[in-house]
């Protein structure tokens, strides 16, 4: 158990523990044999009870019972007797729970019995059981999950349950379990909109005052602050998702064609867009929080232009829910072309039922973009943007873009959420717990300032809606500081914290424009495309945040941070250069969000730490073929067909067979000294040009 030190075993328990153990493997043999030879007779029945009155944490001992239970009560007519099995595999549940209260097979194969509805469920019988059990551990999240099924299966009104919380809670400030419930409790009641549950102003006034009595009372203990963090969260964002960004942006011009000179004379009217030398537009679409349901029915799309493919959403997310904050299509022109043309693209999102948010809230605030596109020859667009190498030189001093008319940032802005009819409310509400938890005697209780830093930066978000940005600065500051003595004071938690301080940071830095300009410029190559350059160097960053204010950024330098994710980027989808060199990048697993940017074709990754360490779990996190997510690719073969080590590169394989580089920078990281490392990367990104610098070839 936690936080018991361990002890020597006496011989006699030592000697009682092999017989345990000598016991329970000639159980888990017959109940194996029985399973796979499908008999179902009592005794083999009593085996398995044997088994798991052991061992509750025994699943096939669990589901063997399933299928036994299952061919057995096919022989049974008379309700009566089916009432009977269903009792006896209750008390077997009972047996193992005395065993284990927290046995998750034990719990599941109680809810799996209920859910087969053979036979009346005794409440009184149910609920008494919760009873005894929370009572000898209150906290006991098994427990409360199976109490949250029973109230739905027996169809308990959620305001009892909230009622029950309130008793627990009344009970004992410090069950979390009970806070977490009743959280769930009031969004299904607000979002129904019960009977006295229509107001969410007065419900979370109530909600602040209990919560704040009970971190009053004890303001070292965790449960009350993390119910506060959710009350934090109802309080400062929109009740519904809302579009906060998109590429191409209303108005937007995109064209394959460019030239020095109009960059010069400040009359850049067209923003170059690399992807239409493929006849590729991407459409991203950023919203506040994640959505899913996004499809040609809830996002409708209308144009003179052909189109080759259905179009498709995707969600740019490094994660497999289905949710995700920045979803993109691409549009596969099919014209032919043989003069310049334009093309005008309608975007049209309506209320829809079918974008949903994790909550259950439905997007409501329609939102029409048009964007036009400028199709030239193929003849026209056949330049080789990358004959030399692209230079990431620090030594030459940043020049930021003195003219705002010359920069198209009345295409780029960044939008905003709109602005919400209740936000005062917000804001005076999440002022007054400012106030009262500046009161608190100040003896470096991390948690008094997290809570600060939370609220600062909640009333920030909301200053952003239309009001005074020199306030929000000024939250943004305060929330830094109390981000910075939390790195001091718990440094165990240091590297959540440099993150939370990142994210501040990044927000001071794009909030607005006058800001923001300071780390931007056009930067127009040698072969005189211009791009849209972003840079935020020697930053300190540990993470990326607000990448949906750069998602029309074309080159970003990154470099000089301390960066060990680049989660974020992936909305980027005009990105065609990247530096994230001398960074804290320690896998290829944590560059994956990169393989999802179409148009990225120059990458620096010189001067991490990729291969610096031996034993990295991290690279497992990641979809992968040991994770049964990712199949093994063809380029496998390929490299073993070169005798290199797959197993050893499965994570550069699969990075580097997704991407299509003109030029990639790796040097000064463990791996890329290895011997057949160039061999691996020249023969994965066949369009590689240049290597470390060099010719790829």
């Amino acid at each position: 158990m936690h936080g018991r030190p361990r002890r020597p075993a006496k011989p006699e328990e030592e000697a009682a523990a092999s017989a345990k153990a000598a016991k329970l493997r000639d159980l888990q043999a017959q109940v194996l044999q029985n399973h796979h030879s499908r008999t179902y007779t009592k005794v083999a029945i009593g085996l398995s009870f044997k088994l798991l009155e052991i061992n509750p944490e025994a699943y096939t001992a669990w589901n063997y019972r399933k299928l036994a239970f299952q061919h057995n009560i096919k022989e049974l007519s008379d309700p009566e007797a089916i009432r009977s099995a269903v009792d006896d595999e209750l008390r077997v549940v009972e047996v193992a729970l005395r065993q284990n209260p927290k046995s998750y097979g034990a719990w599941y194969h109680r809810k799996w019995l209920l859910n087969q509805k053979l036979a009346p469920v005794d409440s009184k019988r149910e609920f008494g059981l919760l009873d005894k059990l929370l009572k000898v551990d209150a906290r006991n999240f098994h427990g409360w999950n199976y109490r949250r099924f029973l109230a739905r299966f027996m169809g308990v009104p959620d305001e009892e349950e909230l009622k029950y919380t309130m008793d627990k809670i009344s009970d004992n400030f410090s069950n979390y379990s009970a806070w977490h419930n009743r959280s769930i409790l009031l969004s299904n009641l607000l979002i129904q909109q019960s009977k006295g549950f229509e107001s969410k102003q007065k419900i979370f006034s109530e909600e602040f005052e209990l919560v704040t009595q009970a971190l009053f009372t004890d303001p070292s203990d965790q449960s009350g602050w993390f119910y506060h963090l959710w009350l934090l969260a109802q309080t400062s964002t929109p009740d519904n998702p809302q579009l906060i960004a998109s590429w191409p942006c209303n108005g937007a011009k995109l064209s394959s064609s460019l030239v020095k000179e109009k960059v010069e004379q400040s009359i850049l009217s067209s923003i170059w867009c690399h992807s239409l030398k493929e006849r590729t537009v991407p459409i991203v679409l950023y919203f506040n929080e994640p959505v899913k349901g996004l499809n040609q029915s809830s996002v409708k799309l209308k144009s003179d232009l052909e189109f080759g493919k259905d179009i498709c959403w995707r969600a740019l997310s490094v994660t497999d829910s289905g949710y995700s904050n920045c979803w993109a299509t691409y549009l596969q022109i099919a014209n032919e072309c043989s003069s310049s043309q334009q093309y005008s693209v309608d975007v049209s999102i309506p209320c829809s039922d079918d974008i949903v948010s994790r909550s259950g809230s439905t997007y409501n605030c329609p939102v029409h973009l048009t964007f036009t596109i400028e199709l030239i020859s193929d003849e026209a667009q056949d330049i080789d943007l990358f004959d030399k190498p692209v230079s990431w030189n620090r030594s030459e001093s940043f020049q930021p873009h003195e003219n705002l008319e010359s920069m198209p940032f009345d295409l780029l802005k960044i939008t905003s959420a709109l602005v919400e009819e209740d936000s005062n409310w917000h804001f005076e509400r999440l002022s007054e717990e400012i106030d009262l938890f500046r009161e608190l005697p100040d003896d470096n209780s991390k948690f008094v300032k997290l809570t600060l830093a939370r609220l600062l930066l909640a009333c920030a978000a909301i200053k952003s809606r239309g009001r005074s940005l020199i306030e929000r600065k000024r939250y943004c500051e305060e929330a830094m500081g109390y981000l910075s003595d939390l790195i001091r004071l718990d440094p165990s938690h240091k590297r959540y914290y440099e993150d939370e301080r990142s994210l501040v940071l990044m927000d001071k830095l794009t909030c607005d424009m006058e800001t923001f300009m300071k780390h931007c410029s056009v930067k127009v190559e040698p072969n005189l495309v211009p791009l849209n350059h972003v840079q935020l160097c020697s930053l300190s960053l540990t993470r990326i945040g607000f990448a949906e204010r750069l998602i029309w950024v074309q080159v970003l330098d990154l470099s000089h941070n301390s960066l060990r994710s680049v989660e974020g980027l992936e909305a980027l989808q005009q990105l065609v250069s990247l530096n994230i060199s001398n960074n804290q990048i320690s896998s290829f697993t944590a560059l994956e969000p990169l393989t999802k940017i179409i148009s990225l074709k120059v990458l620096d990754l010189s001067f991490n730490e990729i291969g610096a360490h031996s034993i990295d779990t991290t690279r497992y996190i990641c979809s992968s073929p040991f994770s049964h997510k990712v199949e093994a690719c063809e380029a496998f073969e390929e490299c073993r067909k070169k005798s290199i080590n797959v197993e050893e590169y499965w994570d550069a394989i699969l990075f580097f067979a997704s991407l299509k580089l003109a030029q990639l920078d790796i040097k000064g990281n463990a791996v890329a000294s290895k011997v057949d490392f160039r061999t691996l990367v020249t023969m994965l990104i066949p369009s590689l040009k240049w290597l470390n610098g060099e010719c790829a070839n």
